[in-house]
């Protein structure tokens, strides 16, 4: 990118400057929140879980530079309301620092097959697509007239790249959120260009992450159906981490890595995944089309051999 300013997270995280984070009470978010305290950034931390988000907030205080320092957890918001974070966006421009980091991570993981309730589609679709979609609505234009350099993250996920079958509409909204963060940074970089723009947008990717997703929608499940839900029942949690998993905090490490080097595409490896495996997983999936394939033919029994002979090929070839 040679646009006239180069924008990174590192250059953003200073004293007196802000970040907001939603998905603030755990995993990615509360590893985000943690790093922006200790660089001394006033932190606005956003969920909707209010007895996790005081414990994080507390955590995040005990980890900031000093004490003049704002870490705010505001009222419980959910994100899949529109008004909820247009006011949100309201208080803290009202405090008088501005917003140089937004950091649209809150989502679910509940979802289903094709037939799911729909219901539960708009459920899944209100968090995860248009949760970050209201936090630029509300923040991006008060952003851009502060005239200060800053940054959007949207969380993505490689399901919404490769839409492994099990999870269709988290894989949906995965998808549609992919497809607007990049235009979105098209959008920046036009400004960039052409009218001196101080802001940008990337996609973060993550790997196989020990978060609390899958613990919460399983519980989410549960209470649903009225039953009590054991949280050593879930594979991998923060606390029940996995060792193929990454830990939030290295996906932070990755994030601002890579945003050093101007990537807008964030994808993540993890202990289990090297990025050159994500990289022959998408180049097939996109394939399908271009080789008139079955949709997910990857999972497909005539082509899954296939598809392993072709990553051991390209393997060998490097």
């Amino acid at each position: 990118m040679s646009s006239s300013i180069i924008i990174t997270l590192t250059s953003l995280m200073q004293p007196d400057h802000t970040a907001v984070v939603t998905g603030a009470s755990s995993g990615i978010g509360r590893a985000a929140c943690l790093r922006f305290a200790q660089a001394g950034m006033h932190v606005w931390m956003i969920d909707n879980d209010a007895d996790e988000l005081m414990l994080a907030q507390s955590l995040v205080k005990s980890h900031q530079a000093n004490e003049t320092q704002q870490i705010i957890s505001a009222e419980v918001i959910d994100v899949a309301s529109a008004s909820a974070m247009k006011q949100l966006a309201e208080q803290v421009f009202a405090a008088g620092n501005g917003c140089h980091v937004l950091f649209n991570n809150a989502g679910i993981g509940l979802g289903g097959g094709a037939l799911t309730d729909i219901e539960q589609v708009h459920h899944t679709m209100n968090v995860n697509m248009y949760g970050p979609i209201h936090g630029c609505l509300a923040f991006v234009p008060k952003m851009q007239a502060s005239g200060q350099p800053g940054i959007v993250i949207n969380t993505g996920s490689k399901q919404g790249i490769t839409m492994p079958p099990g999870n269709l509409t988290y894989n949906m909204s995965k998808a549609a959120l992919k497809c607007y963060t990049e235009g979105l940074e098209h959008e920046f970089m036009k400004a960039r260009y052409e009218h001196g723009g101080k802001l940008r947008a990337v996609l973060l990717i993550p790997g196989w992450v020990n978060t609390s997703i899958l613990l919460k929608a399983e519980r989410a499940k549960a209470h649903a159906k009225g039953e009590s839900y054991d949280p050593a029942q879930a594979f991998f949690h923060e606390t029940k981490p996995q060792a193929g998993a990454w830990m939030p905090s290295q996906v932070i490490d990755f994030l601002q890595q890579e945003l050093e080097e101007d990537k807008f595409y964030i994808l993540c490896p993890d202990n289990d995944v090297d990025r050159e495996t994500d990289n022959l997983r998408m180049i097939w999936t996109m394939n399908d089309i271009v080789q008139d394939r079955p949709p997910l033919s990857r999972w497909h029994p005539d082509y899954k051999d296939k598809f392993d002979a072709f990553v051991q090929e390209q393997k060998q070839k490097k």
